[in-house]
């Protein structure tokens, strides 16, 4: 029955015509991108922040779950509703961000590890009573000079097997988050290469711990250049490249794919995504977003509640253009 369940969530946080809302960014990168559209970084402010979304009706239409952040899942609306309570009305399912973050890895430079798995049994039982029924957590893989090493790629493997088998034990679905960032001027072809070192490393460990895989989800990166690298690539080479990694590192009884926006412009992001859902694959792929769905409601917004409907309109928009793009119906013309 614990697998069933498991396996009926994961199954709900990857249906048709949804995806997931990444709002678990921490107090330090939420108070950025307050900061960055003239807003305090202070605590009643990232409560108004988060409570721009969750107020919108219909939500449900777009989103399966939302990712919290500690703080977040502890907080109230102005009414004194709690956030979570608010998510499960609509029929979302509430997940929680449980890392601590990445730190330099011991003697490797320019290179993380994510820490957060020293008490997280007793975290995650705290927080399955409050009704969090998924979990993410994120690795940080950089590509550069010599890099990702070994050693990188093997240690945030065993960590995110550690984290899942925790999570499942605790009757949770993990989402597992291997981020190869676009940091840098490398070709995709080294982001392929990278993408699925770190996914074979990764499911090799899962498998070890004896995680049920069709009660997890991948949280990948696209396949994509370096920012900085001369050469870019179309929305269809950036398809092809993302699910030739997959199909040779992923196992179909992975419950689903969820897609993080990485960095990518809102529009970028829902191109790529409706190319690479347009093809066929043996999971169900879909988004789970932060800046693509939050940022350009943000920059309307800016503190400023007189602007709340026009913000709530355009993450609207954003979550319409998303579910069009998962499906392979996005036409850039709808923008």
């Amino acid at each position: 029955m614990h697998n069933e369940e498991l396996h009926k969530i994961a199954k709900q946080l990857v249906a048709e015509n949804k995806g997931i809302l990444a709002a678990d960014e921490s107090i330090s990168s939420a108070n950025k991108r307050l900061s960055d559209v003239g807003v305090e970084g202070t605590e009643d402010n990232r409560r108004r922040y988060r409570q721009l979304f969750f107020w919108i009706p219909k939500i449900e239409e777009g989103l399966s779950g939302v990712i919290l952040h500690d703080e977040t899942i502890r907080q109230n609306d102005e009414n004194g509703k709690p956030f979570i309570t608010i998510l499960i009305e609509k029929g979302i399912i509430p997940g929680i961000k449980v890392d601590l973050g990445a730190v330099n890895l011991p003697l490797f430079s320019d290179e993380k590890i994510t820490e957060g798995l020293d008490g997280l049994r007793g975290r995650l039982k705290e927080y399955y009573k409050m009704g969090a029924r998924f979990a993410k957590w994120r690795a940080v893989i950089t590509i550069g000079d010599g890099i990702p090493s070994d050693a990188c790629l093997d240690a945030n493997a065993y960590v995110l097997a550690q984290y899942s088998a925790l999570c499942q034990e605790a009757g949770i679905v993990p989402i597992v988050e291997p981020e190869v960032l676009m940091d840098g001027d490398h070709t995709i072809e080294r982001c392929e290469k990278a993408t699925g070192a770190i996914l074979k490393r990764l499911f090799a460990e899962l498998v070890k711990y004896r995680v049920d895989l069709e009660g997890l989800i991948l949280k990948s990166n696209m396949v994509i250049p370096g920012k900085d690298c001369a050469t870019q690539a179309t929305p269809e080479e950036i398809a092809n490249a993302t699910l030739r990694v997959f199909h040779n590192s992923v196992p179909e009884s992975v419950a689903g794919i969820v897609f993080l926006s990485g960095g990518q412009s809102p529009k970028d992001a829902t191109e790529n995504l409706n190319a690479i859902c347009k093809q066929a694959g043996p999971w169900p792929m879909t988004f789970s977003y932060a800046r693509a769905l939050q940022a350009p409601s943000l920059e309307i917004w800016r503190g400023d509640d007189g602007k709340l409907q026009e913000a709530r309109d355009m993450f609207l928009k954003r979550l319409h253009l998303s579910v069009k793009a998962r499906n392979g119906e996005y036409r850039s013309e709808m923008e």
